[in-house]
């Protein structure tokens, strides 16, 4: 196989040597490597040496994210997964008959040793099953010619949870009737007969449930548990003699025996396990000796159980069963005492260093053409063996023909080639590109292995470049997308789970339907075309909603409600977007010869993303309008230049700006930045700060008044009514979001006359809800400076040695170190702390509560060298640029917002040299849910210009509570962030008085043809729901003709259902802009209601057998089913009417 290739690649980078030797020798190991690269390098581990592995992750979808890409490397196959039940054993819900299927056939593959890789979540190894020796698992074949006692079959079925109903009609039943036995095994769409003549099986066929009848035959059928007990004499006796004496005392006790006396198949039974067994064991001790445990980030496996046993309790106390012998308590959860391998990338305390380290970059080739060339030549000239996997003909072909183009060197190999078959495994080809057709979810690249694989999906980003540029952004598209198992919002509905995608005939024909369930397990099936009016559910504090009744007043009540308050919030917003449109601003003159000579005194190259934040903000400056622009850059990548630029421009007018910042120690630093740029050139500069004397401050204030000071920087205090200007110009707020409110009124009147740029790192309150909602024009710098590296990220428990290790390292290199510690009381002992890990250090010591004088003398220090760690609170969050500084340890990171905890992780790397960042927490108190959270995404987005990427994730997990202000929680409680977003931006249209496109009627399209993207095409389920998404929110014919383009080219040519899918929204979009009602087939006529034709289409549709009636507004058009497909005739006969783009454009 393919993998082996991999595997001989990737195993011999002499960082895992340490790894195979300790794995060889049957040692337990562990290895430290990023999340995205764990399928790949367990796949090509247990290729080198296949076996029964179990892989322990934490939460389901990890599991079955990680199960698919185990399979697209090893083959359906060889992986399995082990699901978490859903139904509690005291509860009357039914346990799904695959889900235990599944479970029953893992866990017998293991403990056979059977060689293959299982999947499951910790929480889903909690909940126990029978002891060992019980063969609860054990599935029967029975096959035509086989000898089986007949009298045996019906104790065989009922020791697998099967019971004799009378009827066979649900999986789970069986029946015996003359020298037939019919069963309708567990995960089959239909029963079976099985047919002896004595005690030899004669014949097995499949049959219908309703009427018995028999249609077709089969060899064999395999009849797998449905029930993880089974009531057999054996265990019924045990349990009657274990409840005897309950049941004299508890009537539901006797109740419940009775049930399993008469071997019922009451779910609830499932409490009394312990008692029909005797014991129960955890899964894991059914899995072989032989086995490889390998777990994923140990720490958070006993979080995820904590949490999942937290809920269990609660629950078992509700229902008042002791939980003993049915779940296993996390502090006793060992994983088995196989060999063990461990995942880590959350160091723990005491655990000592990784068995192995391994290096993984991203692939980095999402973007341009030319990003995605320039990475493979780099790689190819690297010597890498590079990986390519693009499962589809059509899309390889057209990459093969761009290397070619190119010139890189290239061969294909897919999975059924001979070499991939060979048992002599030849190695990969380095300093080539190799294709091939595995379904590889995405890429990653690894140094040290000098190997590369690059998936066809790492290029699906491109997609949103490609997408023509929106008047408004669309929140839906810029922010959550949803999956099976979001919580949802439906425009019309309200608030549900998202279950699933589901396929319903309708009248002879397949189509794809959202599955959503609501409150009183209601159900709602939303067709394809609907599909806009859902979006994600984030609430205002990331809790999970109450889902909505269908069919009563409370959505349209929480509705009615949030479109009010977004209509007051709108007209607000555009009163002042209004004010400052109709108040003629000043028109700044062209750049002059000084400005392109201040310009080019910039020592570097100005990154893409920087030019055309600087083009956007100068076109602002130069209209008469007063610009208002929110400039969104990540950390170190250059804002400041770019505002820099701004007031440099706004001076050459002889106008004044004010620069406002959060933090005195940043007014301070900006001070210094522009002082150095700006003197040269005669423009006066001065900050107002608690660092600077009064007598100074007096004279800045003076200054700016009679117009001799150019720029102002510093805090809020520019804010204060003594600070006049003489023609001021330009403000810039850095960081607006830390601004309290009444500062922020003030900034929003100041918005009225002047200029305003806004800069911000991780762009989260207000600030992008207005860009959003189309208040504010927005730029973005997602480009990093050259040469500037990522900063490495090391998130675990708080351990000193770690610590002593990190300070050490820097200073050695003769660097310094910040030291985060958010307590003021308790801030001397993270000092000692400090002095115990690295007693020759020089400490210092900045906070809040210091005297401003204090801070600035320490913040010298600190900046002359004098002080080797500074232990501080986040008061060094904002702005602090010391280019010495380049590792960062925080003590207490879980107490941190995500956001702050990426501003601190921003204020090391600033220069090129690699930068550590340590989040430590203490080891002896579990993380909050929400904590892991934030701590997984600052581990997880490490590269650089992941501020965007942060500050969504942030928002997800916090809720969007503070978006809106505490007035707003209620309705975004009630409708969710994206829906109000949505409202929001319709109300601020309608207040702007926008001529906003009219509610377009909805056009019923009754048409005999199937409607899907099948599994087989598109088996990524986000990406089908994305697609389904874009469709029905498409307005224009060319959205739908490029979403099909990219379809196309990522995943091949469209199967005849899904063409006619991307043909019902073009009939829907024409059929729309030209007032049609519906869209029928009747009596071999294309019918279209409610259109208007004009003469010369009138006379030319009757030439071909059309019929147009102008006084019923009705156009019925012959169509031939032998001759042509039905989607395509009825967009035809629309093309003809009308309703192009163009068409519309024009109007």
């Amino acid at each position: 196989m393919l993998i082996d290739r991999v595997s001989r690649q990737l195993v011999a980078a002499p960082e895992l040597a340490p790894l195979v030797r300790a794995l060889d020798a049957g040692e337990d190991a562990s290895l430290s490597v990023a999340q995205s690269a764990r399928p790949l390098v367990l796949a090509a581990l247990w290729a080198r040496a296949p076996r029964p592995c179990l892989l322990v992750v934490s939460g389901e979808e990890a599991a079955d994210r990680t199960a698919r890409a185990l399979a697209a490397w090893l083959g359906a196959d060889a992986v399995g997964r082990y699901p978490e039940r859903r139904d509690r054993p005291w509860a009357d819900t039914a346990p799904d008959d695959a889900v235990i299927g599944a479970r029953c056939r893992s866990i017998a593959r293991l403990a056979a040793g059977e060689r293959c890789v299982i999947v499951a979540s910790a929480h889903a190894l909690l909940r126990r099953v029978p002891p060992v020796g019980s063969g609860y698992f054990a599935s029967s074949t029975f096959a035509v010619g086989d000898e089986v006692p007949f009298e045996d079959v019906p104790a065989l079925l009922v020791g697998m949870g099967y019971n004799d109903a009378g009827e066979v009609d649900v999986p789970g039943t069986f029946h015996v009737h003359g020298d037939s036995v019919d069963v309708f095994p567990a995960q089959a769409t239909s029963p079976v007969r099985i047919e002896f003549f004595g005690d030899e099986i004669d014949r097995v066929r499949r049959m219908v449930p309703s009427t018995g009848q028999t249609i077709g035959e089969l060899v064999e059928v395999t009849v797998a548990p449905c029930r993880e007990l089974a009531l057999t004499d054996e265990t019924v006796a045990r349990a009657e003699r274990a409840l005897y004496r309950a049941a004299q005392d508890s009537s539901k006790t006797a109740a419940d025996l009775e049930l399993i006396r008469q071997r019922a198949a009451a779910p609830a039974l499932e409490r009394y396990l312990p008692q029909l067994y005797g014991s129960t064991a955890s899964p894991l001790e059914h899995v072989g000796p032989d086995a490889l445990v390998v777990l994923a980030e140990p720490r958070a496996l006993f979080d995820d159980c904590m949490r999942a046993t937290d809920e269990l309790v609660a629950a078992a106390g509700a229902a008042r069963v002791d939980l003993d012998g049915l779940y296993t308590s996390p502090r006793e959860m060992d994983f088995g005492s196989q060999q063990r391998l461990s995942f880590s990338s959350m160091l723990r305390a005491g655990s000592g260093a990784a068995t192995a380290d391994l290096e993984v970059r991203q692939p980095g080739i999402a973007g341009s053409d030319a990003k995605l060339m320039g990475r493979v030549r780099q790689l190819v000239a690297d010597r890498c063996a590079v990986l390519f996997a693009v499962p589809d003909r059509a899309a390889r072909e057209s990459l093969e023909l761009r290397l070619s183009d190119e010139g890189v060197p290239f061969v294909e190999s897919l999975g059924t080639a001979a070499e991939n078959n060979d048992r002599q495994v030849p190695p990969l080809d380095r300093g080539r590109v190799t294709f091939t057709d595995a379904p590889v979810p995405a890429g990653i690249v690894i140094p040290g292995a000098h190997l590369a694989v690059l998936s066809v999906s790492d290029l699906a980003s491109r997609t949103a470049k490609s997408r023509r540029r929106a008047r408004r952004v669309d929140p839906t598209s810029v922010t959550f997308p949803f999956k099976p198992g979001d919580y949802v919002v439906h425009a019309t509905h309200g608030i549900a789970l998202f279950s699933a995608i589901v396929r319903q005939e309708v009248a002879g024909r397949e189509r794809d339907y959202f599955l959503l369930e609501y409150a009183g397990e209601d159900k709602l099936f939303v067709p394809l075309e609907q599909v806009d009016r859902i979006t994600r559910y984030v609430g205002p504090d990331g809790s999970a909603p109450r889902l909505t009744r269908l069919n009563t007043a409370d959505w349209s009540r929480a509705t009615g409600k949030a479109r009010r308050s977004a209509k007051k919030l709108a007209f607000d917003l555009v009163d002042l977007y209004t004010r400052r449109s109709s108040v003629p601003g000043y028109a700044f003159s062209q750049d002059t010869p000084v400005q392109e000579e201040m310009e080019a005194s910039f020592p570097y190259e100005l990154t893409a993303d920087q030019r055309s934040s600087i083009a956007d903000i100068k076109s602002d400056m130069e209209a008469r309008r007063p610009m208002d622009r929110l400039l969104c850059g990540d950390v170190g990548f250059g804002k400041t230049e770019v505002a820099l630029r701004a007031a440099f421009k706004c001076c050459q007018d002889a106008k004044q700006v004010m620069v406002l910042c959060p933090t005195t120690i940043l007014a301070q630093q900006h001070f210094e930045t522009f002082f150095s740029r700006f003197a040269p050139f005669d423009l006066k500069v001065a900050v107002l700060s608690r660092f600077v004397t009064p007598a100074r401050q007096r004279r800045a204030l003076e200054g700016f008044a009679d117009g001799s000071v150019d720029v102002l920087i510093g805090t809020h205090r520019l804010l204060s009514a003594d600070v006049n200007p003489y023609d001021l110009g330009l403000v810039i707020i850095d960081e607006e979001q830390r601004f309290g409110v009444q500062h922020k009124e003030q900034l929003k009147n100041m918005r009225e006359q002047v200029d305003v740029l806004t800069l911000s790192a991780t762009p989260i309150p207000r600030t992008m809800q207005m860009a959003m909602s189309g208040v504010r024009d927005m730029s973005l710098i997602m480009t990093p400076p050259p040469g500037r590296l990522p900063v490495k990220v090391t998130v675990g428990e708080w351990d000193p040695d770690v610590v002593s290790a990190a300070i050490r390292d820097e200073l050695a290199r003769r660097g310094q170190v910040y030291y985060v510690s958010n307590r003021v009381h308790t801030i001397d002992d993270a000092v000692q702390r400090v002095r115990e890990a690295a007693p020759e250090a020089r400490v210092g010591v900045a906070h809040g509560k210091m005297s401003a004088r204090e801070v600035e003398d320490v913040m010298l220090q600190f900046q002359e060298h004098e002080v080797d760690v500074l232990v501080a609170t986040t008061i060094i969050e904002s702005g602090i640029d010391n280019p010495h500084t380049n590792t960062l340890i925080i003590e207490d990171s879980q107490r941190l917002g995500l956001a702050q905890l990426y501003q601190l992780k921003g204020r090391v790397g600033r220069g090129r040299t690699q930068a550590y960042a340590y989040f430590m927490f203490p080891a002896d108190r579990p993380l909050t849910p929400e904590a892991t959270d934030r701590l997984t995404a600052i581990n997880e987005y490490q590269d650089l210009g992941s501020g965007m990427k942060i500050a969504m994730r942030d928002l997800e997990i916090r809720g969007a509570g503070s978006l809106m202000g505490a007035e707003q929680h209620g309705n975004l409680s009630g409708v969710g962030f994206d829906l109000f977003t949505q409202m929001l931006g319709e109300a601020v249209a309608e207040a702007r008085g926008e001529t906003r496109d009219v509610e377009q009627a909805e056009v019923t399209i009754n048409l005999p043809a199937d409607f899907f993207l099948a599994e087989e095409y598109l088996p990524d389920v986000d990406k089908r729901v994305l697609a389904y998404r874009r469709l029905a929110a498409a307005v224009d014919l060319s959205e739908v003709d490029d979403l099909q383009q990219e379809c196309e080219r990522d995943f091949g040519a469209l199967p005849l259902a899904g063409r006619n899918l991307f043909d019902r929204a073009r009939v829907r979009i024409r059929a729309q802009r030209l007032g049609c009602a519906s869209v029928s087939l009747a009596n071999g006529r294309l019918v279209y209601q409610g259109v208007e034709v004009s003469r010369q289409t009138a006379l030319r549709l009757k030439e071909r057998g059309g019929v147009v009636y102008p006084k019923t507004k009705k156009v019925a058009y012959p169509f031939h089913r032998t001759q042509e497909e039905v989607m395509p005739a009825a967009l035809g006969v629309l093309e003809e009417i009308g309703g192009d783009d163009e068409a519309e454009d024009g109007e």
